[in-house]
């Protein structure tokens, strides 16, 4: 029997992490809601309805989640090209699923790590 090594623990997702993943998810789902309707109005043409909830809706979480995509790269210290991505993730549909998987991977959803405290200078004198 063989023994798998354990995986590196990733670090836990920071409040804005949580936040950014929620939202993501939220403007994921306004927008498969969004083609649904879309597709029940043009194509089936049976009602309107879904076009006038999920548009609506779906307005207000790609609002929520350019915000919340914007205090995270700025709290988590994304720099530019992935600040870029999460906020180019909003235009296709699903794809802020995609961008909260791969910096949920890639651990930018945690809290940056401070750097080390520069160690303390001895001075020596030479006598």
């Amino acid at each position: 029997m063989s023994s798998a090594s354990p995986s590196p623990a990733r670090p836990p997702l920071s409040v804005v992490g949580r936040v950014f993943a929620v939202v993501a998810v939220i403007e994921a789902f306004t927008w498969a809601g969004l083609l649904v309707g879309m597709f029940l109005k043009y194509v089936t043409e049976t009602t309107e309805a879904g076009v006038w909830l999920f548009g609506r809706l779906h307005g207000a979480a790609f609002v929520a989640y350019v915000v919340v995509a914007l205090v995270a790269a700025v709290k988590l210290r994304w720099g530019w090209f992935r600040a870029l991505v999460a906020l180019a993730a909003a235009v296709p549909p699903l794809t802020t699923l995609l961008a909260e998987w791969w910096l949920r991977r890639t651990g930018h959803l945690s809290a940056p790590t401070e750097p080390a405290e520069p160690a303390e200078v001895v001075r020596v004198s030479a006598r």
